[in-house]
């Protein structure tokens, strides 16, 4: 972790001794506070543990996801598009629910914002995603 910013390590601290891992906990928490590249540095440890494994392709979608977020933030809208059309096929095989992630809410928002950011606007980010948690079954 000595890599990573004292705050990524403070918030992965602050995630630990709960139901998953403190990096998947933390990407969500700083999504959902728009801090999008802080979500992907957060999720990348975690990915680089398990990048061939079963939730490889689960994280790298999640890492795609906040990295078009970052480009969408930095005015970059085409690679954007192309982050979540990556993001897309790597969450895709995950549905509907996977580590308490409604995917198919996930995917299905993407779609809808996406075309309603083409239509009003390709310069402009109107795009806002919250990530939530399913409750336990």
């Amino acid at each position: 972790m000595s890599h990573k910013s004292a705050k990524i390590a403070a918030l992965i601290e602050e995630c630990r001794g709960r139901e998953f891992d403190p990096h998947y906990l933390g990407y969500f928490v700083c999504f959902n506070q728009q801090l999008y590249f802080e979500a992907h540095e957060v999720l990348e440890e975690l990915w680089l543990l398990d990048r061939r494994g079963p939730d490889g392709n689960f994280y790298k979608g999640l890492i795609q996801l906040a990295g078009a977020f970052v480009l969408l933030q930095k005015g970059r809208p085409e690679p954007a598009a192309r982050l979540f059309k990556l993001a897309r096929t790597n969450l895709e095989s995950y549905l509907p629910i996977h580590h308490r992630l409604d995917v198919t809410k996930v995917l299905s928002s993407i779609d809808q914002q996406v075309a309603r950011w083409s239509a009003e606007n390709a310069n402009r980010n109107v795009l806002s995603l919250t990530l939530s948690l399913e409750p336990p079954p």
